[in-house]
C-alpha cells in the first residue's frame, strides 16, 4: 500500500493548499438538503482528489459526501472514502478545527488512511499494519491543547451543550470540537484521550480516523462498542466511541459505561 499511500499524501497535500487558499481568497456558501452548509471549498477539494485519486487507482469504487452515490461502488473490492473537508462550519467561521479525511477500504476495512488539517499543517496518516504517523506540513508547529489533570475527551458540540456528557465530567475535561475526523487524530496523536458522537455521522466522517486510532494502539467502535464495517449500502453511522492507548482503565470503563447507557437512552426513546 505504499504507492497507494504515496499518491494520497500528494492529493491531500494538493487539495490542502486549495482549501487555504480559497479561505483567504473567498468562497461561496450554500445549503444542503439536510441544512448544513456546504462551500465551493468542498467541492473545489473534492474534485482534485476524485481525479487525482481516480486517474491513479481507476478500477476502485468512490463514496464521498459531496459525490452522489450510487450503489456501484458495493461491487468495488477496494473504495476511496472522503470528506473532502470535515467540520466545514468551522472552516466558514475561519477556525483551525477542520481536515481532508480520505480512506482506502478493502473488503469494508479501512487499508490506508490520511486527515490532513492544512491550517495547522498538521498530517496524520497510516497503513494498515504499518503504524501511525503524524508530520506537520506547510506551517510552524501550534501549541497543544492546554491541559489540566483531567483526560481530555473531545466531543460533540451539540451534544455537550445539551448535557449529554453530564455524567462523565466530573472525571474527564470535555471540550467541544466541531471536527470528529480530527477528533480521532488528535486522539490517534496523544494529544487528546478519547473522542465521543453518541449519535449520527457517516463513515466518510471516521473511516480513515479508525485506522489511524487503531494502528497507534486504541480502539474505535459505535457507542455501544460495536465494530464498524464501511462502503456499506446506507452510510449513516448511529455514533462513534474512540479511546486513546493511554487512557487509564478505571477512566477507560467510566467512558464506555457512559456511552453505552447514553446509546440505550435514546434507542429506548419512542
Amino acid at each position: 500500500m505504499d504507492r497507494e499511500l504515496a499518491l494520497l499524501s500528494e492529493a491531500m497535500q494538493q487539495a490542502g493548499r486549495e482549501a487555504l487558499r480559497l479561505s483567504a481568497a473567498g468562497f461561496d456558501t450554500y445549503t444542503k438538503a439536510d441544512h448544513s452548509p456546504v462551500t465551493s471549498a468542498d467541492l473545489a477539494v473534492n474534485r482534485i482528489l476524485h481525479d487525482r485519486l481516480s486517474a491513479a487507482f481507476p478500477d476502485d469504487g468512490w463514496l464521498s459526501e459531496e459525490t452522489t452515490d450510487n450503489d456501484e461502488r458495493l461491487s468495488r473490492t477496494r473504495v476511496w472514502i472522503v470528506d473532502p473537508i470535515d467540520g466545514t462550519r468551522a472552516f466558514v467561521r475561519g477556525l483551525p478545527e477542520y481536515c481532508l479525511s480520505v480512506a482506502l477500504v478493502e473488503q469494508g476495512s479501512p487499508v490506508v488512511a490520511v486527515i490532513f488539517n492544512p491550517s495547522t499543517g498538521e498530517f496524520f496518516s497510516a497503513i494498515r499494519g504499518g503504524g501511525f504517523r503524524m508530520e506537520r506540513v506547510f506551517v510552524p508547529a501550534l501549541p497543544p491543547f492546554a491541559s489540566d489533570e483531567r483526560p481530555l475527551v473531545l466531543v460533540n458540540p451539540w451534544e455537550l451543550r445539551v448535557g449529554r456528557f453530564e455524567g462523565l465530567e466530573p472525571h474527564v475535561r470535555c471540550r467541544p470540537i466541531g471536527s470528529i475526523a480530527y477528533a480521532l487524530a488528535l486522539v490517534a496523536a496523544g494529544q487528546a484521550d478519547a473522542a465521543i458522537t453518541l449519535n449520527g455521522g457517516n463513515e466518510w466522517d471516521i473511516a480513515a480516523g479508525v485506522l489511524l486510532i487503531e494502528e497507534s494502539g486504541g480502539q474505535a467502535t459505535t457507542p455501544t462498542g460495536q465494530p464498524f464495517a464501511f462502503n456499506r449500502s446506507d452510510p449513516r453511522l448511529s455514533g462513534t466511541l474512540a479511546i486513546g492507548s493511554s487512557l487509564s482503565a478505571p477512566v477507560r470503563a467510566q467512558v464506555i459505561r457512559h456511552s453505552v447507557v447514553q446509546a440505550g437512552t435514546r434507542s429506548s426513546t419512542p
